[in-house]
């Protein structure tokens, strides 16, 4: 239905909604309902064609003007485009890009940890506090972040994939850097981000708090 009132270029009622993919109007007025409530329709009461007829104005709907992009795992292409976007806008002479691409970054992630840490005032931090509190930021940024020890995180998703097969080099020294920024900006102490190889789907930077044991990072 909701391809069907997107493709329709005018505000559909639940009538032709229901006609479209073959259900009954009061089903279909269940769905339309949760889409609306969804945020991907927007609806109101308007006479068909501009055509006022005895009775009830019917509902119409009509596509939300928002774009929506669902991933499972979640997915952040557009941090990545972003970073390499403004890389491009400010590298300056004599700057390889790679380099501009790790210093914006950077620069990214300090901001984004410098914002929420002021949003949760979390006081000065120890390491694994500090750890603890990366991992609420990280997984609300689909990192999907593991404790494997006290002062180790490992984390469970790589939310560029799968860009960072084409150019492991290239965006796994981007996404390191991003992830240092947030642990710069959250102040974060002891705690470093440090390329391991990434298991099966998992991310090619792990945190890990200074003196840890380096263990096993093969997968």
């Amino acid at each position: 239905m909701y391809a069907f009132i997107r493709a329709a270029g005018r505000p559909v009622t639940r009538d032709e909604a229901a006609a479209s993919v073959g259900i009954s109007r009061k089903l279909a007025a269940f769905h339309l309902d949760k889409l609306v409530a969804a945020g991907l329709l927007r609806s109101r009461y308007e006479a068909v064609g501009g055509i006022r007829k005895v009775g009830r104005t019917p509902k119409v709907y009509e596509p939300a003007e928002t774009d929506f992009a669902v991933s499972i795992p979640p997915r952040r292409h557009a941090v990545l485009a972003d970073i390499l976007l403004e890389a491009v806008a400010t590298e300056t002479e004599g700057e390889p890009a790679r380099d501009a691409a790790r210093r914006v970054a950077a620069s990214h992630g300090a901001d984004l940890g410098a914002a929420e840490r002021e949003e949760l005032r979390p006081g000065r931090l120890g390491t694994e506090r500090g750890l603890t509190l990366t991992e609420t930021v990280l997984a609300r940024h689909g990192f999907e972040p593991n404790r494997e020890t006290p002062a180790r995180v490992r984390l469970r998703n790589c939310p560029f994939h799968p860009l960072g097969g084409k150019q492991p080099e290239l965006v796994c020294g981007i996404n390191k850097a991003f992830l240092s920024g947030i642990l710069a900006g959250l102040e974060v102490p002891n705690v470093d981000a440090v390329l391991v190889t990434p298991r099966h789907g998992g991310c090619c930077v792990e945190l890990r708090g200074t003196g840890d044991e380096p263990g096993h990072s093969g997968g």
